[in-house]
C-alpha cells in the first residue's frame, strides 16, 4: 500500500512540473519548490525529496534539460519549449536570482536580529549573542555580531565554530541556537543539522533550529533526541531590499510569496511566531527537551561525529525509542517519505 501511495506522489510531481515549467519556461530547484511543495492544493503539494526524484526521472526521459546559472546552478526547463522563449525568461528570472543572491549575508543576519529582538521582549530568559550597533547604521550593510562563547563550564565547541545564540532558563539550562535563513527545507542528514549537533553536543546543551521550512522527518528523528525544532513559515529579508522583494515575489517571477521584510531598526517590528516560540514553547518544551538530550546524547554526537551515517542513526534512535534492541537486527533503509520508518 505505501507503495502505491509514494507512486502516486511521483506522478504528482512530474504532472506539476511539467505543468509549471510549461507556464514558467524555466525555473531553478527553489522556484519549483516554492510551487509545488509550499504552494497550491494540499492534495497537489509535494515534497522537495520526491519533487527532485521525478525530475530526475523525467530529465532521464529527456522531458526535461537543464542549463547552467551563475555559479554552476542548473535551472531547467521543457525540451520542446522554444529556445527562444527560454533564453529570455532565463534572462529574466536569473537576473533576479542573482540580485538576491548577492544580498545572502544580509538575508542571513535578518532572521538573527529578529531572534535577537523575540529575545530581548521576554524578561525570563538569559541569552548571549547580540548586534552592538544596530543604531549605529541601515541594515544595507552588515552589523557587527557579538557571537556567544565557544567554552561553556569547561567544555569546548571543536575548531572555529559558533552557536548564533546561546540562552539560559533556570528551569531547563542552558539551550544553543542556530539561525538559517533560506529558502531550502531542512531534512535531517544535512551538513547543517550535523553541525548544530555537533556544537551542542560539545557543550552538553540542547540544540535549538530556527528555520523557514523544515521537513517532516527531521521532526521525527531529531525531536525524540531532544531537539527543538521551529519553523518561521518566512524567508525574512532586510528593510534595504524593498526595491527587490515585489520582484522575489510576483508569483510571474520567482514566487516567493513568504519573504517578509523586517527593519533592523525597529525594535517593535518583531516575528509573531518568534515571539511566540521564545515566550510560549520554549519555556514548555526546554525542561522535557533537556531530559530526552541526556537520553540520546550519546547517539547524536556519534551521528555528529560522522561515526554513524544518517541511515544507522535513525535506525538506533527509532530502537532506542521503541526500547528494542538498537544492533539487531541489520538497520534497514529509512525512507523520508514514509514517516513511520523515519
Amino acid at each position: 500500500m505505501a507503495r502505491n501511495v509514494w507512486g502516486n506522489r511521483h506522478e504528482i510531481a512530474a504532472r506539476r512540473l511539467r505543468n509549471i515549467l510549461s507556464s514558467h519556461g524555466i525555473a531553478n530547484d527553489r522556484i519549483l519548490e516554492q510551487k509545488i511543495s509550499d504552494a497550491g492544493p494540499g492534495p497537489q503539494r509535494v515534497d522537495p525529496h520526491i519533487l527532485t526524484e521525478a525530475r530526475i526521472a523525467l530529465m532521464q526521459r529527456g522531458t526535461i534539460v537543464s542549463r547552467p546559472g551563475t555559479g554552476g546552478m542548473p535551472w531547467y526547463h521543457l525540451a520542446v519549449t522554444r529556445p527562444d522563449i527560454v533564453d529570455a525568461r532565463f534572462a529574466e528570472l536569473s537576473a533576479i536570482h542573482d540580485a538576491a543572491q548577492h544580498l545572502s549575508a544580509l538575508v542571513g543576519q535578518t532572521l538573527e536580529i529578529a531572534i535577537l529582538r523575540s529575545l530581548k521582549s521576554q524578561a525570563e530568559c538569559d541569552f548571549m549573542g547580540d548586534f552592538p550597533d544596530l543604531d549605529d547604521h541601515d541594515d544595507s550593510i552588515q552589523y557587527s555580531k557579538e557571537e556567544p562563547p565557544a567554552s561553556l563550564s569547561g567544555r569546548r565547541i571543536p575548531g572555529r565554530r559558533r552557536l548564533d545564540f546561546l540562552l539560559h532558563r533556570s528551569d531547563g539550562g542552558y539551550a544553543g541556537v542556530e539561525a538559517k535563513n533560506v529558502r531550502q527545507w531542512f531534512y535531517p542528514d544535512r551538513e547543517e543539522i550535523r553541525e548544530l549537533l555537533l556544537k551542542c553536543c560539545a557543550l552538553d546543551i540542547v540544540p535549538v533550529l530556527i528555520a523557514r521550512r523544515i521537513h517532516y522527518s527531521t521532526f521525527s528523528v531529531l525531536n525524540p533526541c531532544g531537539v527543538i525544532l521551529h519553523q518561521t513559515f518566512n524567508q525574512l529579508y532586510p528593510n534595504s531590499a524593498r526595491a527587490l522583494v515585489p520582484q522575489l515575489r510576483d508569483k510571474d517571477l520567482l514566487g516567493f510569496h513568504d519573504i517578509r521584510m523586517i527593519d533592523a531598526q525597529d525594535a517593535a517590528k518583531t516575528h509573531a511566531r518568534l515571539d511566540a516560540f521564545f515566550q510560549s514553547s520554549i519555556p514548555s518544551v526546554l525542561p522535557r527537551a533537556r531530559t530526552a538530550f541526556d537520553a540520546y546524547k550519546d547517539l547524536l554526537s556519534a551521528y555528529a561525529n560522522g561515526e554513524y551515517g544518517y541511515t544507522e542513526f535513525a535506525g538506533r534512535v527509532k530502537r532506542r525509542y521503541r526500547g528494542e534492541p538498537e544492533d539487531l537486527p541489520e538497520f534497514e533503509p529509512t525512507d523520508f517519505g514514509a514517516p513511520e520508518e523515519w
